[in-house]
Order: C-alpha cells, then sequence, then structure tokens
C-alpha cells in the first residue's frame, strides 16, 4: 500500500491503458480519481473496483476540465498524482493529411496533458510533492509511417516532459513519461479496423504488420504499462524525472 492516503487522478482513464493504470494505482493504495468522455464507462470503472470516483470532463477543455478537478478535490483531496493519459490517433497518409488533422492531434494528444498539467501543478509545487506521468508513445520517439499527425503530437509531449522536469526539479515534483509500443486496447483494435476498411488488407496481415515492430513479436499487455507508471509514482521513484520509460518489448 505505499500509495496509501494519495489521490490519483487518470485521463482517459475509462478502458485500455488508462483503466489498467487506474486499476494499479489503487491497487497500491491510492484514491483515484477516472477522467473521461463517456459516463457510463467512467461508471462501470468505479462500480468495478477499478476507481474510487469519476469526472466527466474533456481533456481538450481547459476550463471544463480544471472545474471536475475542483469536485474531485473537494470529494478526495488534493491531487498527488496526475496520470495524463487521454490520446488518439488518426491514420492518413501525409499527402491526404489536412491541418484541422494535425490541429486535433495537438488539441486531444498535447493540449489535453498541458490543461490537466496546468489544473494541478501549482498545488503540486506548494505542497513541494507530486508525481507527473504523461502516457506518450513510441510515436514520440519514433516515426510511423500514416500518422506523422500522431507522431508530431507524441513527440510533442516528450519534449513538454523534458522541459517541465527541469523547471521542477527543485520542486518535489516529477515529470516523466510512458512510451509503450502496440498495445492490446480497443484504441489498436478499431485502427486495424479503419485500416482493413480503407485498405481491403486482411485483419491478420494488418496486425502482424504492428506486431512486426516488437522484437518479442507481441503487443504490449495494458497492465504491463500500467507496472511502468506505477514505479514512476512511487517513493522509490523520487530521483526519477524528465525520462521516457519505453514498454516496447526492445522496439526501439
Amino acid at each position: 500500500m505505499m500509495l496509501a492516503s494519495q489521490h490519483a487522478l487518470v485521463t482517459g482513464g475509462g478502458r485500455g491503458i488508462g483503466r489498467a493504470v487506474a486499476a494499479a494505482l489503487r491497487g497500491a493504495g491510492a484514491a483515484v480519481t477516472v477522467v473521461g468522455r463517456t459516463e457510463a464507462v467512467l461508471a462501470e470503472a468505479v462500480s468495478s473496483g477499478h476507481a474510487d470516483g469519476y469526472v466527466v470532463a474533456d481533456v481538450t477543455d481547459a476550463r471544463g476540465l480544471s472545474d471536475g478537478l475542483a469536485r474531485a478535490v473537494t470529494e478526495r483531496g488534493a491531487i498527488d498524482i496526475l496520470v495524463a493519459n487521454a490520446g488518439g490517433v488518426e491514420t492518413v497518409p501525409f499527402a491526404k493529411t489536412e491541418p484541422d488533422l494535425f490541429r486535433r492531434m495537438f488539441e486531444l494528444n498535447v493540449m489535453g496533458v498541458v490543461h490537466a498539467i496546468r489544473a494541478v501543478l501549482g498545488d503540486m509545487t506548494a505542497r513541494r510533492s507530486g508525481r507527473i506521468v504523461a502516457v506518450a508513445s513510441t510515436a514520440g520517439l519514433k516515426g510511423y509511417a500514416y500518422v506523422s499527425a500522431y507522431c508530431a503530437a507524441k513527440h510533442a509531449v516528450v519534449g513538454l516532459v523534458r522541459a517541465l522536469a527541469i523547471e521542477t526539479a527543485q520542486t518535489g515534483v516529477t515529470v516523466n513519461a510512458v512510451c509503450p509500443g502496440y498495445t492490446d486496447t480497443a484504441l489498436v483494435r478499431d485502427g486495424v479496423a479503419r485500416i482493413e476498411q480503407k485498405t481491403g488488407r486482411a485483419h491478420e496481415e494488418i496486425l502482424a504488420s504492428m506486431i512486426q515492430q516488437n522484437p518479442m513479436g507481441r503487443l504490449i499487455a495494458p497492465e504491463e504499462v500500467a507496472a511502468a507508471v506505477l514505479y514512476l509514482c512511487s517513493p522509490q521513484a523520487a530521483a526519477v524525472t524528465g525520462t521516457t520509460l519505453a514498454v516496447a518489448g526492445g522496439e526501439l
């Protein structure tokens, strides 16, 4: 129960990696608030024991997110841990990628992280204690074809983490990123389905091309990503800041 008495906030916490992270943090003793756009999904995360409460908010809406987090603080106390996990991807060749797609990817994957951090950082630095973990991607450390906007956004998240870690190095707050490879989540399965629909390629062929990126030859489990996040949130990681921890089976 190394996180007992701490309050953890997980954006995009209703499903996939976020859900696994919420469960891991709660298992370590933290009170967990999950944030997302779909109330039914969030409520199910609470009823299943993976979280203690939820906030319905869109991370691209700074005011709505801040108001929601204020309610969570009232109910469960100051936020000690932020896991900025909410994100998404759209698959399009660069030649067909309109500027609006870049804007959407940055609003969700970058500004969503920025808004969440801005909502909690002031209080963390005032209390001289806090953990911030952004769930980025191997796409923040290398390139992938057909997702140039997503790669650009995730590289920006990694840059943000590295810069903010330097600013906060003497405040008691650590800032890190976890960079998963292709993970066994609805996001990846939906991506495979979209590629299948657009290209006519077989589902198995598309999935095999993803798995081929991983020398272990498999998708990453959400629980494996959650374990990495849990370490970065632990007291033992007090000297770890500004790092990117890849959970990618040796891909990088």
